[in-house]
């Protein structure tokens, strides 16, 4: 069991919960007279009072003894009270602010409580990534516990990073406040391989009595059950409903992804709803939400209304994003349930079917109403040392850039990277470029691109250029200082000197994403902390990239999140095909391969 900073110790407050709850201590907070959804029972109760002490519950029932002159009274009579929602499994980096803006974005839609990995930061920034993640959060309203980072890089020898971890620092880690688990696994092959690294993290997690977070892509059976049987015990990349079922069977709690691109819900929810599987081993999580997505659609809330539309009980879906998670992170005595002792995280609904939210408390204070932030957070300060993020050996030239061949055809055959709308998988696809003078060129005819990454944190001039399909692009180039896991410099483009205009506009901001198009910027959102947030308001942010999203289709595509497929064309744990800055890697075999087929 770990402590939560800053939050009442229930070993200290015993006497005083029990003395409210008998009415000899007067509550401070009072919500009277709600349909109370019970997850711990899966029940509505009707006509329920609630009471608050401090920040925690101290009765629930007909609490009118424990109303005084000074308590503060919520009748909520005709509405529903469910408790705070807890996203167990997400990355604050992928909505690109600080913790403070995205505890402002997401307060109002009722997550009280997120578990983050703060992986991409670690891979910019290594540990002082992590720390500074820790001490911005302290004082939040939303409780914010970090799964610390498993695979920094998530590829070794196969990708330049910032920063390392390993088994010494997992260990450290795990005694700070805040820190509750091991991050995602990624390195899958790793785990069942017996690489001696990865299992030395999962057994200084495994000693600590700390959970693991699994990363299970696409296995299946004896792999799976290998993965299982080192301990790891949650997963949220089941994209389809029979990888779902082997790992509920497993014993492992399945996470329901809908974040902003890649929508899973729809196929995975299946195993309630068509195979009437237990849910109570199922939560709904997150995991990349970008700003104007949380906005306009939700955080956790929206992911419980997709959970119902697909059919679920909205009682269960409540538990799969309350009860469940607190259970398998083992601080259900803590959070989860509307119940005593517990923290004081509730949310007022007007409906239940539709999730309408119309009050947040959290840590028993009122945070948000009608949508709209009740409390003051102020704006954050983050330290110098995250500003200065790129480190380049020389400014990028067209030399860069070149891609010899032998043929002397006009098009020669090269690999290319191959998107996939809506998913974060890719193809390994054979096409043809255009070849002039032994030099390879993009095709946008063919929708064939140039591609390319640097390495920006060590300034080793580490460089690899080669291709993708499926942007749609005509004219221009883009690029991001995004680009999972190891966040190096990425651009894609319809001609060298456009990408080479992008990519040194982008290194003088400091970071973010770009669109160029004939020398000039059509669009760009600043990341200047560590290449990858900002510090501005959600909403500002939000409005940049709306504005990004609509530079892209000036160039050509039609893809609905272009920079997140361009963010992970580089991502180096996930089929098919990727680009690191050590060249075009088959993620499929773990090899490198060349852009040319000969």
């Amino acid at each position: 069991m770990f402590e939560l900073e800053g939050r009442t110790r229930l070993h200290e407050m015993t006497r005083t919960l029990v003395d409210t709850a008998m009415g000899k201590l007067k509550a401070d907070l009072v919500v009277r007279n709600v349909s109370l959804v019970n997850v711990n029972s899966e029940e509505i109760i009707e006509d329920q009072d609630v009471a608050i002490k401090k920040d925690r519950i101290a009765f629930v029932g007909q609490a009118e003894h424990t109303i005084g002159p000074t308590t503060r009274v919520i009748n909520a009579a005709g509405r529903y009270l469910i408790p705070g929602f807890i996203d167990g499994h997400m990355h604050i980096e992928s909505a690109m602010v600080t913790a403070t803006e995205f505890a402002r974005a997401v307060l109002p839609h009722g997550s009280t409580t997120v578990f983050v990995d703060p992986h991409e930061i670690a891979n910019v920034l290594g540990l002082s990534g992590v720390r500074f993640f820790l001490d911005e959060s302290k004082n939040l309203p939303l409780k914010i516990l970090i799964t610390f980072p498993s695979c920094v890089p998530s590829a070794p020898g196969f990708e330049t990073t910032g920063g390392s971890i390993g088994a010494p620092e997992v260990e450290d880690a795990l005694k700070w406040n805040g820190v509750v688990a091991l991050g995602e696994m990624m390195n899958y092959p790793g785990v069942i391989s017996s690489d001696p690294q990865v299992h030395g993290e999962l057994a200084a997690t495994l000693k600590a009595g700390r959970v693991v977070e699994g990363h299970a892509v696409n296995l299946l059976d004896r792999d799976l059950v290998a993965y299982v049987a080192a301990g790891i015990t949650s997963c949220h990349e089941s994209t389809k409903k029979i990888e779902a079922i082997q790992k509920l069977r497993l014993g492992m709690y399945v996470m329901l992804r809908e974040s902003s691109a890649w929508r899973d819900v729809a196929d995975t929810v299946r195993v309630i709803t068509e195979e009437r599987l237990d849910s109570r081993h199922i939560c709904l999580v997150t995991d990349d939400r970008e700003p104007h997505s949380i906005l306009t659609e939700g955080h956790v809330d929206h992911v419980v209304r997709r959970a119902i539309e697909e059919g679920v009980d909205p009682i269960k879906a409540i538990q799969m994003a309350t009860i469940n998670v607190a259970e398998h992170y083992e601080c259900s005595r803590n959070l989860g349930s509307i119940a005593p002792a517990r923290l004081a995280d509730m949310i007022i609904l007007d409906r239940l079917s539709t999730v309408k939210i119309r009050t947040v408390i959290a840590n028993g204070q009122v945070v948000s109403q009608d949508g709209k932030l009740t409390v003051n957070i102020p704006p954050p300060k983050p330290p110098e040392f995250t500003r200065k993020s790129i480190v380049l050996k020389a400014p990028p030239t067209l030399d860069d850039l070149v891609v010899k061949s032998k043929t002397a055809q006009r098009t020669a055959r090269v690999r290319a990277i191959g998107i996939i709308p809506a998913s974060a998988y890719t193809d390994s696809l054979e096409v043809d470029a255009q070849s002039k003078d032994g030099r390879v060129h993009s095709n946008v005819d063919e929708d064939v691109l140039k591609i390319a990454v640097f390495e920006r944190h060590k300034g080793t001039g580490n460089k690899s250029v080669g291709f993708v399909k499926g942007f749609g692009i005509r004219e221009g180039a883009v690029a991001s200082t995004v680009a999972h896991d190891s966040h190096n410099l990425v651009v894609a483009g319809a001609s060298d000197e456009e990408m080479i205009t992008a990519l040194n506009e982008l290194v003088h901001s400091g970071g973010g994403m770009i669109v160029v198009r004939k020398g000039r910027t059509l669009a760009h959102v600043s990341l200047p902390i560590a290449g990858i947030m900002s510090e501005r308001p959600v909403e500002a942010v939000a409005q940049e990239v709306e504005r990004l999203k609509e530079a892209w289709v000036t160039l050509g595509c039609t893809l609905p999140s272009p920079y997140m497929n361009l963010a992970l064309t580089t991502l180096s744990v996930i089929p098919k095909l990727r680009i690191t800055d050590k060249g075009l890697l088959d993620t499929v075999n773990f090899k490198f391969v060349s852009p040319i087929i000969e």
